[in-house]
């Protein structure tokens, strides 16, 4: 039933929709198309009210929209909330919300400020009837507080300075090598999301020492025509590599976040039936010694430790959750191949999505630290450089004349095991999520739409250049 009266709700509201693009057609820049969504003015509007409403910056109309976080829940296989039966934002859009949703270029803390000052105001259209029968629209202008609930038809204004606060776009300046480099990341793109293979050493956001960042680097040169940049939805580790999704505009943002979460969640409540897996991730892992075992399910809380005397931190097995906090953890691995040299290659598909698990559960739980983890595996890469030194040193030479540099300042010749400091082999080869995009068209041409048949997205990234010539190592 919920189903049904999400897909009833957006039908009617894609009528409405005269936006061709369906990635653009959810979220408005309002500072950005002012010009095409407000040019004209409706012919019952007087002339002192066009005078009045100059001095005014007018939102678009509000106008409900589908609530990406229930159709995520919807893709994801989980039912939204039958008890109200309303899974359209509509219900719930806050004039703060409102705001936020078209003006992405202001400030949160400044559109708060403007409502607390209550220098915001609505404008509402009613019709009524005059005692002779005429019915005529009636224009009421009135101060909004930042919790008042939209109604259908609303508009926001905001004070006509709004327009000259600078935009916080920090747009680099690549050469033809970089912006080339970029772009050949790019593992798929369509109206919804843009898929990349994020290579290591790059950051996937910004912080601070941090001067290049992919999030940023793609808000620059992967937009192309979208009136938004590209937003993540999920994380890798800096030295980690391979399969990263984004989100094309906000609501598909929104969505995939939500089928991210789901999928955490239900594997936290013991739901990890294979069967329902919508999102799949499978890594490739080259780590050292062997699993007791060829496959297996590994189901361990993690916790946040601070060390260094409060400089860094790290993730450990929690033993006793009661007296520590902790999240619930769970990684699937199978053995790929072993090598007589001592190193495994793994599968790791995590269920759930904390932060530093699959290197932790690798470490603590198998014993068998990832090849180029020194955070979680010092102590095994202290004896395996022992063994590197006698067996495979005199291979140095030869691959340090070939290597070369490359854009961003990133290392991606060496890091293999052939070298006295390996890079982390952690690689992201595999991902399987529903086609968000699909949804959305189906969504708005068609209310009949079967959502539980959606085709999914299959994506697959080949091995950094110093986990490919591990491998080739191993095999030779």
């Amino acid at each position: 039933m919920a189903v049904a009266v999400l897909r009833r709700r957006f039908f009617l509201q894609s009528r409405r929709e005269t936006t061709g693009k369906v990635g653009d057609m959810f979220c408005i820049s309002a500072l950005d198309q002012q010009r095409s969504c407000f040019a004209t003015s409706n012919d019952a509007v007087s002339e002192a009210h066009k005078s009045k409403k100059g001095k005014w910056f007018t939102l678009p109309a509000f106008t409900p929209v589908v609530d990406a976080s229930s159709l995520g829940k919807v893709l994801s296989g989980h039912r939204t909330d039958l008890n109200t039966g309303n899974t359209t934002a509509g219900a719930s859009t806050t004039a703060l919300k409102w705001v936020v949703r078209c003006c992405p270029q202001l400030p949160r803390s400044l559109v708060q400020k403007l409502f607390r000052l209550r220098q915001v105001r609505r404008e509402s259209y009613n019709m009524i009837t005059s005692d002779i029968g005429v019915q005529n629209q009636e224009h009421r202008l009135k101060r909004v507080a930042a919790k008042d609930l939209m109604n259908l038809g609303d508009q926001i204004l905001l004070p006509i300075t709004v327009e000259e606060f600078p935009s916080e776009k920090h747009e680099y300046h690549c050469n033809d090598e970089e912006i080339n480099f970029v772009h050949n990341l790019e593992l798929y793109k369509d109206p919804a999301i843009i898929v990349v293979n994020k290579p290591p050493g790059l950051p996937v956001q910004g912080g601070i020492g941090i001067k290049r960042s992919l999030d940023e680097l793609a808000a620059t040169y992967l937009r192309y025509d979208c009136s938004e940049p590209p937003r993540l939805v999920h994380r890798l580790d800096r030295d980690s590599s391979g399969i990263l999704i984004m989100g094309r505009t906000q609501t598909s943002a929104t969505i995939l976040h939500s089928i991210f979460r789901e999928k955490t969640f239900g594997a936290s409540n013991n739901d990890i039936d294979t069967k329902k897996r919508i999102l799949q991730r499978r890594y490739w892992a080259l780590v050292i010694g062997s699993p007791r075992r060829p496959r297996g399910l590994i189901s361990a809380p993690l916790g946040k430790v601070v060390v260094d005397d409060g400089k860094s931190e790290r993730i450990t097995i929690v033993d006793n959750v009661q007296t520590m906090s902790s999240q619930h953890a769970i990684t699937e691995y199978r053995v790929i191949k072993s090598s007589c040299h001592g190193y495994t290659w793994l599968e790791l598909s995590p269920l759930t999505g904390r932060k530093h698990q699959l290197r932790v559960h690798c470490a603590e739980v198998l014993g068998t630290p990832i090849v180029g983890d020194y955070k979680y595996g010092w102590q095994a890469h202290r004896k395996w450089k022992q063994l590197f030194q006698s067996n495979i040193e005199k291979n140095l030479d030869e691959n340090l004349s070939n290597r070369k540099t490359h854009p961003f300042g990133l290392d991606l010749e060496s890091g293999s095991i052939l070298d006295k400091q390996p890079h982390l082999h952690l690689h992201c080869k595999q991902m399987v999520l529903p086609n968000v995009s699909l949804a959305l068209q189906n969504l708005q041409l068609s209310a009949e739409c079967d959502l539980s048949e959606l085709e999914s997205l299959e994506f697959v990234a080949p091995l950094p250049s110093h986990m490919q010539r591990s491998w080739d190592i191993l095999n030779s």
